[in-house]
């Protein structure tokens, strides 16, 4: 429509245009005698004036569009009017459609945003919150169970075993809280220097407490010197000769008891609670106990009972757990115990039989090795070396000695014994990996141990001295 109203235009334009310049031309020929011959005569004469008549006489000019009318064919205009369609303004009145701008209005579709709106959906956050429940932590929750503490940990409760042993008549906890106010501590300050000095002092303390014990009970016949009435005493036995070690610190703690307390401490109170004291310095303090005090020393001690009482280093775990048994000790209590072997030293003697390739089926060939070193194929009395326990932490009480158990670097054939039943492989796995669970049951099987065929009373003594008996 546009086009064709300014096509109109344009011819509309070109017509007058046309017209003007035919009037030019028609005005002097309408001037000539050709307007009518007849009327010529009339004004030759006429003055200039006359001829301002012409007015009627333009009249034919005006006229003249009739002819000129014809010239609409000779309007060649309409070629120049295609020159509209060149004069590029219309096609820019044509550009608003040209207006490409309502492709850029579908562009908004092509605005990449909806579907971008999508990946809100692909936001992989939601996604991600189903990831919770993936979250794996549930499966590692599980894995405590595998970790061995936490049925250690149980065992506390199982720890019933501290109060349980039922304290011996005559023995209580400050026993000599009135009578030697400072005999407790007389003795552990006695022992921290005598550790000190030489942490294997403290496990031969440890030793002889368990020597004792099963020996005529816990009444210091371990002490007595041999004397012409009894040349053969507990110390002279096989299994305390020349092995045991720790008389010298007893005797520095009794005679300082003697002279704040004169007769009033037992050596037999001495000796458990010196293997206390030890125990305390060599795990750092990671195991402390109470011990009920008031055992009497005991007048009797003969070597030959030893080697019926005390179990040797080649036993097997049945014959282990029998002896521990006639004591009133459990397997548990054998395990537990057998801790203890974490420090001090054993000699070559008692470890001959784990240098030769025929227990390599339990010995770690390394371990073997190192015994054949440091020790002679033929140990005897006079070439009879000392070797550490455990060679990790020698100087440490901890549960360390249950790792060489279970790695078959233990001296002992007795040691290695308690990996030949289901029943104590379990309990050395639950010491080796649980330390907690360790220290707390060795503390309440040393009160238990501390506890058998006491003396109290009339049935004993006080010694003054404790190598030797009270004369009567």
């Amino acid at each position: 429509m546009a086009k064709l109203a300014v096509f109109i235009v344009v011819s509309f334009l070109v017509a007058v245009a046309v017209a003007a310049q035919g009037g030019k031309e028609a005005y002097p020929p309408s001037a000539t005698p050709q307007g009518s011959p007849s009327l010529s005569p009339p004004p030759p004469s006429a003055s200039p004036t006359s001829q301002g008549t012409p007015l009627p006489s333009a009249s034919p000019p005006i006229q003249a569009p009739t002819t000129p009318s014809p010239s609409p064919p000779i309007q060649t205009p309409p070629p120049p009017s295609a020159s509209p369609p060149i004069q590029a303004p219309p096609p820019q009145s044509a550009s608003p459609p040209i207006q490409s701008r309502p492709p850029p209005s579908p562009s908004p579709p092509i605005q990449a945003p909806p579907p971008q709106s999508a990946s809100p959906p692909i936001q992989s956050p939601p996604q991600p919150s189903p990831s919770p429940p993936v979250q794996t932590p549930p499966p590692p929750s599980p894995s405590p169970p595998v970790q061995a503490p936490p049925p250690p940990s149980s065992s506390p409760p199982m720890q019933a075993p501290p109060p349980p042993p039922p304290v011996p008549a005559g023995l209580t906890v400050g026993f000599y809280k009135q009578s030697c106010p400072r005999a407790e501590e007389i003795i552990s300050e006695v022992v921290r220097k005598a550790t000190t000095l030489n942490p294997g002092m403290g496990g031969g303390l440890i030793r002889m407490a368990f020597h004792d014990c099963f020996v005529q009970g816990c009444d210091a016949s371990i002490l007595l010197d041999p004397t012409p009435t009894n040349p053969q005493p507990e110390k002279l036995g096989i299994p305390n000769n020349p092995s045991m070690r720790g008389y010298e610190v007893i005797d520095a703690a009794k005679s300082q008891l003697e002279s704040a307390c004169p007769g009033v401490v037992s050596c037999a109170d001495i000796v458990q609670l010196a293997a206390r004291d030890a125990t305390a310095f060599l795990s750092g303090g990671r195991i402390t106990y109470t011990l009920p005090a008031g055992r009497r020393d005991g007048h009797v001690s003969r070597a030959g009972d030893t080697l019926a009482h005390l179990p040797p280093p080649f036993f097997t775990l049945p014959q282990l757990i029998s002896n521990f048994a006639a004591k009133g000790l459990d397997a548990d209590d054998l395990v537990v115990l057998s801790g203890a072997h974490s420090v001090g030293h054993a000699h070559c003697s008692s470890c001959t039989g784990r240098m030769t390739s025929r227990t390599f089926d339990d010995v770690n060939p390394l371990l073997a090795a190192r015994l054949r070193r440091q020790c002679p194929a033929r140990p005897g009395p006079s070439n009879d070396p000392r070797v550490a326990q455990d060679f990790v932490t020698p100087d440490r009480m901890d549960n360390q000695y249950y790792r060489n158990v279970m790695s078959r670097n233990v001296l002992l054939d007795s040691d290695a014994a308690l990996l030949a039943s289901d029943q104590t492989s379990k309990m050395v796995y639950l010491n080796a990996y649980n330390a907690q669970r360790w220290e707390q049951r060795f503390a309440a099987a040393m009160v238990k141990m501390a506890g058998i065929e006491v003396k109290t009373g009339a049935t004993g003594e006080v010694r003054r001295n404790c190598r030797v008996v009270n004369s009567s």
